[in-house]
């Protein structure tokens, strides 16, 4: 008898286990590689890894991005807007139909109200729920943004300041946060971030600890069933130094990191973890700036000369063959790379005789600053990469370069300054990596109208044929009559380079072998709902 009871004790015991187990919760630990947590109101900064974690997993826009496949570029799918398109009697007009049925995390409606209600505050600096950084965010992103209006609670309409064939892809780029969240508030942004803030996508934030971590849970509710999350919790962690992320994946204090250091990665593979690699849009280059009253760089000579200078296949070894060379804004291989003159190459002879016709030689050298991170979105691991780009420089050109560095988003806020701003502290570059997706990037980055402070035109470049194949980008409608004039835009980004073009990263990842389903897209953003830890 006391043998039955014992077994059935021990039945019970072990019934009771299992059904703990089956039910407990499943947690997916990130490592990224911020310095900090993302803001989370709604329009996070720290550039697009921001964006990446603390953006589209929480808040959506009327566009999303599909980032199921890794076959092509990442494409646009709806969103909060079911549909959109171009008014047919007004090119600059475009009419997105909102998703009915739509809720915020909070319980609030999603319709046009708050649509409007978003965009003043982006772009509406009268209004009480105006967000100067989110603004400052928003307008060099959508630069084109000109009047928006409701038609009724499920249509709005959009206009641009002149007509842009891309916009959508530029409308990705805003996301939609719960008006009660700012009233619950008391109307003041900085407290949202801690309420916290209420979006409409597949998870919701639970606890946000400022430089410690930040904490997402499924939103059960999620308005796409077939995109429920498959894990119950993230939980999001700064930690900008690489060898410090390697340590936390190691020792399983997290799941995932981003960006593991070059030199970690074979050992990373003998040990069974996961290292996810792919194309995807993405240049690390130095912004040249050009508008500053003394820069060396006015003188196409010199921006060229550079490129020619800098061993790239190098800085491909270095990395552990993570990254590949670039030679433009686009990828070689890229069929809209086009048919420029220059044909960058490791070519000091080439460098130095160009550096020569431009007054710099042995006997006055090519000195200038450049702003670097530690870390940051998409910045892979600058110091040791731009520590091998000054040696470089030096021994194969006779060129003086000099970092300073700072924190990404200083990095980042830097980039919107006027060319001779005291807090650039005299520098001539900056080295921010970019995204070169589409056409809209490229305008936003490129064309005059987007001068710093304004827009991302840092270098305050300017290029005439440039200008010409934009306009016929943003007013045509053929298919081949954009291509051909993207082509030709790309050209003269390579010949009259306003970046120094160095390398195109191939987005490495570490993880745990108990992650599973991960999709790694031609894109800057992730799935996070196809994820699941087993």
């Amino acid at each position: 008898m006391l043998i039955r009871k014992a077994h059935c004790t021990i039945a019970f015991l072990c019934a009771l286990l299992w059904s703990h187990w089956a039910m407990a919760e499943t947690t997916l630990r990130i490592a990224m590689t911020a310095s900090d947590i993302p803001t989370a109101t709604g329009l996070p900064n720290n550039g697009f890894e921001g964006m990446r974690f603390l953006g589209y997993p929480i808040f959506e826009g009327l566009v999303l991005w599909n980032l199921s496949g890794t076959d092509r570029l990442a494409t646009l799918r709806p969103g909060l807007a079911e549909k959109w398109e171009q008014d047919p009697v007004d090119n600059k007009t475009w009419i997105f139909h909102l998703r009915q049925g739509v809720k915020f995390h909070d319980g609030t409606d999603f319709n046009a109200d708050a649509v409007i209600w978003n965009l003043d505050r982006y772009f509406n600096s009268e209004s009480p729920q105006f967000e100067p950084p989110s603004s400052a965010m928003s307008r060099a992103r959508v630069p084109v943004m000109g009047s928006y209006r409701k038609i009724d609670d499920a249509t709005v309409a959009i206009s641009t300041t002149k007509p842009a064939s891309y916009f959508p892809y530029m409308a990705v780029y805003l996301l939609f946060t719960s008006p009660a969240s700012f009233e619950k508030a008391g109307r003041d942004w900085a407290k949202v971030a801690t309420l916290p803030a209420a979006g409409t996508g597949p998870f919701r934030i639970t606890r946000i600890v400022p430089r410690q971590e930040a904490d997402l849970a499924r939103w059960d509710k999620y308005w796409d069933t077939s995109k429920t999350a498959k894990v119950d919790n993230v939980v999001l962690l700064p930690i900008p130094e690489a060898n410090s992320r390697l340590a936390a994946l190691r020792a399983g204090q997290v799941d995932w990191i981003e960006v593991p250091p070059a030199d970690g990665v074979d050992s990373l593979k003998s040990a069974g973890f996961t290292i996810t690699t792919g194309s995807y849009p993405h240049v690390w280059p130095w912004f040249y700036n050009i508008g500053a009253a003394n820069s060396p760089f006015k003188d196409v000579r010199v921006r060229q000369a550079l490129n020619y200078c800098i061993d790239r296949d190098g800085l491909v070894s270095l990395l552990n063959g993570t990254a590949e060379p670039s030679v433009g804004w686009l990828k070689a291989s890229d069929p809209d790379f086009g048919a420029p003159v220059n044909h960058y190459k490791f070519d000091p002879t080439k460098g130095k005789a160009l550096l020569a016709e431009a007054g710099y030689t042995s006997a006055k050298p090519l000195a200038f600053k450049v702003l670097i991170s530690n870390s940051g979105s998409g910045q892979m691991l600058p110091l040791p990469m731009n520590e091998f780009l000054q040696q470089n420089l030096k021994e194969a050109c006779g060129v003086d370069v000099e970092f300073d560095v700072i924190e990404w988003q200083v990095l980042l806020t830097a980039a919107r300054a006027t060319p001779d701003s005291s807090t650039l502290r005299g520098a001539m570059a900056l080295n921010i990596s970019s995204p070169s997706s589409d056409a809209g990037v490229m305008a936003r980055y490129f064309l005059a109208a987007n001068f710093s402070p304004n827009g991302f035109n840092f270098e305050q470049w300017k290029d005439d044929e440039f200008e010409a194949a934009l306009k016929t980008i943003s007013e045509a409608t053929d298919p081949k009559v954009i291509s051909a004039a993207y082509r030709k835009a790309h050209e003269r980004l390579v010949d009259d380079p306003p970046w120094l073009y160095i390398v195109h990263d191939l987005n490495p990842r570490a993880m745990s072998p108990k992650v599973k389903g991960f999709v790694s897209p031609q894109s800057w953003f992730v799935d996070l709902t196809l994820v699941s830890v087993q």
